[in-house]
């Protein structure tokens, strides 16, 4: 997992406040859910990139898991902290509804994508950087440029899970890959915050290893039992691209 570059992130001066417990309170406060602003451009979102190559794409699982880990290890970077650089922009999108949008990087636009303040994440042969958030009108040119489309691999038969938390996708929605890889980033955050500070302290230390797999129906009815029971977190979608408005499209299973 690595930030900006090594002197950027030492850099920085942190304040006492900003800890992780206070960090992982942001998460576990919730979402503001105001609505969106009139203006489109004005709409504030977390860009995500995936690394997609177009010799040896790596595999669907391994691009999901690396944006789930990503985008949590990006909410619980000191840098989000109290008085730290990414502080009010990330707070700012975390009052508001949450949106991420994933776009499709090889070559030289993966390194480029590399100075633009985020965090990425390698996992097998996948990559996957997770960004600051912002309004989407204000986004950095290096990652406005890149494609929204195109983002899909092929799948893959899956392997058995590995310790850690389990996202599983309702595979009957057929998300690409970009889709999926916000509803597993809106995952990861929600497990997280439901986590108490130690749990979630002990996952961070494992890097937030997960595993990201298609569910099949049975798979399915048994972790929606787990929602119900409190053993899990669900992500619902609004339903503004490819999913019907309230279609719950993750499971995160501790």
């Amino acid at each position: 997992m690595t930030g900006d570059s090594p002197h950027e992130v030492t850099a920085e001066q942190f304040s006492a406040d900003n800890t992780f417990p206070s960090r992982h309170a942001e998460l576990a406060r919730g979402y503001g859910g105001a609505e969106d602003p009139e203006d489109p451009s004005q709409v504030l979102a977390m860009p995500l990139v995936l690394h997609i190559p177009k010799v040896d794409p790596p595999l669907r699982s391994e691009l999901l898991e690396a944006a789930a880990r990503a985008t949590v290890a990006l909410c619980l970077d000191p840098r989000v902290g109290v008085g730290a650089s990414w502080h009010e922009a990330f707070t700012e999108w975390t009052s508001a509804r949450i949106r991420k949008v994933a776009r499709r990087a090889r070559g030289a636009q993966w390194r480029a994508a590399q100075e633009v303040p985020g965090v990425t994440v390698d996992v097998g042969g996948a990559s996957a950087r997770a960004f600051v958030p912002g309004r989407v009108g204000d986004l950095d040119p290096r990652i406005k440029r890149l494609q929204i489309g195109g983002t899909d691999v092929s799948t893959e038969d899956e392997p058995s899970v590995s310790p850690g938390p389990v996202l599983w996708i309702d595979a009957s929605l057929s998300m690409t890959v970009g889709k999926a890889a916000a509803q597993v980033g809106h995952a990861s955050m929600l497990l997280a915050g439901a986590m108490s500070t130690e749990e979630c302290r002990e996952w961070a230390a494992s890097g937030f290893a997960c595993s990201v797999r298609a569910a099949s129906p049975e798979q399915w009815r048994r972790v929606l039992d787990d929602v119900r029971a409190g053993r899990a977190v669900a992500v619902r979608d609004a339903g503004f691209t490819e999913v019907a408005p309230g279609s719950t499209t993750v499971i995160a299973v501790p």
